[in-house]
């Protein structure tokens, strides 16, 4: 296992997988991590937060690893609302980065196969969205139909 590096993100779980919200300051990653996580407790899949603001990566035999540093356990900040506690879970392997999309432009349709390197040693494929989507979690699913099994 590699040292932890902290990563200003957002992590979560929905079924079995991992989903590390990667982007700029007031993107809305917390609120379409929070969003993803009520959709999927509509669809009665497991879900749980591992981090919010502060995600500690490392690495484990090929494997990127998200945890929760204890002081902000559970707790996610949703803008304009406050600081909220949801089920969470102390650590998960990641499998995708969700990051910010663009809806115009030359890179509104991104690359397929992309993938984003987090930090030195930590890369995941990438999946593209755009904030204030109603449904963020089916429009990943759309795109990555491995995400809740």
């Amino acid at each position: 296992m590699t040292d932890a590096l902290n990563i200003h993100a957002t992590a979560i779980v929905v079924g079995r997988t991992g989903l590390l919200f990667s982007g700029p300051s007031g993107w809305g990653k917390s609120m379409l991590a929070f969003t993803c996580m009520t959709e999927a407790r509509r669809l009665g899949l497991f879900t749980a937060l591992v981090a919010d603001d502060q995600v500690l990566l490392s690495g484990e035999a090929g494997t990127v690893i998200a945890t929760c540093p204890p002081s902000i356990a559970g707790l996610i900040e949703l803008r304009g609302t406050g600081i909220v506690q949801q089920d969470h879970i102390p650590s998960a392997a990641m499998h995708y980065a969700v990051l910010p999309g663009t809806a115009s432009g030359e890179n509104r349709l991104p690359p397929e196969g992309e993938t984003v390197s987090l930090a030195a040693g930590f890369s995941l494929p990438a999946l593209r969205l755009l904030t204030g989507v109603s449904a963020p979690l089916a429009i990943l699913m759309a795109k990555a139909p491995d995400i809740g099994h």
